[in-house]
């Protein structure tokens, strides 16, 4: 996980940062396998399901086909044109338009699949210190992000961050944002499902959120105010499930009281921020102009696209060399479109009917296990966190694509695997109501 953390912030496939995130990936792997306990995926096997699936799924986009086939699905007439004008010799190929593409997508995965083997069968109370290290991990983030913004000159060599730019460990401000804004929701579980009493964590979970707040601020992510904006709704559901299991009884006026005070100190920090001129999000959504916005631009060729290669689709991960085959010269600059900057039509581009199938099992299967886990009378904190976490992505994706980079993609397998898991670490050791001492 730390090493992801340094290394594993960015998405492209030619960053230094890839090459050690992979090395250490498998060595871990190697290590599991040599000296480490078996495996036990019974009870996350809905989440080894869909990743195998995804798999499978890049491993058929890569076997090659005849010629007369290959010629024969959507979107190949241009490449046909190309041939026959280059006269070069009939090959099989790969349904991927850009099979160097789609093999980096399979072995991207590797980080989700190894995360999936190292966390299956590790103790409950292991759980809490993955959390722990998370909120850590996230915390190191906010550091580093105050560092960019007070001006220091800080430079990743892992990702390829801009200069400049409020990202933390992260090639991208929306990445970073939606990171604190996950952090907005560990922080109050942290503070009541751990070990360490209420009165000495709360207060420190407090500052927590109001700095992950403040950096979102910072940042200049417009995504990262609707997901820091969710986190702290669901937050406060948290904090009135922990004082539920604190207190048996509470009485009625703590809860509203805790949350005027907190929203109180919430909106004065905006507020300040604001006024002195640091809420860099706030600026950019109040000055976004539809007409120079790239992603709205693009959106009329990505739809294009999406129908010409639909329904076997173009290949994983192949946006980049596509778009520039089918991007208009009202549309050129001296910067590239990277991605669709929404993975749901990226998906539906690279992967076709077959993608969104998957997709919307992955997303059935989430709505009725998240059902599940908040509807439970049991003292669990982790099913919901893991189905808030999961919900934060869901959003974020819609404006960009988090869950292309290392460390979002072991973020969202742990939180699958808390989602998924029946187990709790946080429930109370006395018998329940029903049960005989």
């Amino acid at each position: 996980m730390f090493v992801l953390w340094l290394a594993g912030g960015g998405s492209r496939p030619d960053l230094l940062g890839q090459v050690v995130v992979r090395v250490v990936t498998f060595a871990s792997l190697v290590v599991a396998i040599l000296i480490g306990l078996k495996p036990s995926l019974k009870a996350t096997w809905p989440v080894g399901a869909i990743l195998l699936a995804t798999l499978l799924l890049l491993l058929v986009q890569l076997v090659p086909l005849p010629q007369a086939l290959w010629m024969a699905l959507p979107g190949r007439g241009d490449f046909a044109f190309a041939q026959g004008l280059g006269g070069v010799p009939q090959l099989w190929r790969p349904l991927a338009i850009v099979p160097g593409a789609t093999v980096n997508a399979f072995f991207s995965l590797c980080v989700p699949f190894v995360i999936l083997l190292l966390i299956s069968n590790i103790k409950e109370n292991e759980h809490l210190w993955l959390m722990d290290l998370l909120l850590f991990l996230v915390v190191g983030s906010m550091i580093l992000g105050i560092i960019q913004f007070s001006g220091a000159i800080y430079n990743n060599i892992f990702v390829n961050d801009t200069s400049g730019q409020v990202s933390g460990n992260f090639a991208n401000r929306n990445h970073f944002a939606l990171f604190l804004s996950i952090g907005c929701m560990i922080a109050p579980v942290w503070a009541f499902g751990g070990n360490g009493g209420v009165r000495r964590r709360g207060p420190i979970a407090l500052g927590l959120i109001l700095l992950f707040v403040l950096m979102i601020l910072a940042s200049g992510s417009r995504a990262g105010i609707v997901t820091g904006a969710m986190s702290l709704l669901i937050g406060s559901v948290f904090v009135r499930n922990g004082l539920r299991r604190v207190f048996s009884r509470p009485p009625r006026w703590i809860f509203p009281a805790l949350m005027i005070g907190t929203l109180a100190v919430v909106m004065g920090i905006v507020l300040l921020s604001i006024v002195a001129d640091r809420a860099n999000s706030i600026d950019r959504a109040v000055a976004l102009e539809t007409t120079s916005d790239m992603r709205t631009r693009g959106l009329p060729v990505v739809l294009h696209m999406i129908s010409l290669y639909f329904p076997v689709g173009a290949g994983a991960g192949g946006f980049d060399p596509l778009f520039r085959m089918h991007e208009p010269f009202s549309l050129l600059k001296v910067t590239y479109f990277n991605h669709a900057h929404n993975d749901y039509l990226e998906i539906a581009l690279d992967t076709g009917l077959p993608g969104l199938i998957l997709l919307a099992v992955a997303l059935g299967w989430w709505l009725i296990t998240s059902i599940r886990a908040w509807r439970s009378h049991d003292n669990k904190l982790f099913q919901p966190l893991g189905s808030a976490v999961l919900l934060l992505v869901f959003v974020a994706s819609a404006f960009d694509y988090p869950a292309r980079t290392p460390l979002m993609m072991a973020v969202i397998a742990v939180a699958a695997i808390w989602l998924t898991k029946a187990e709790t670490a946080l429930r109370s050791a006395l018998p329940g109501g029903a049960q005989q001492l």
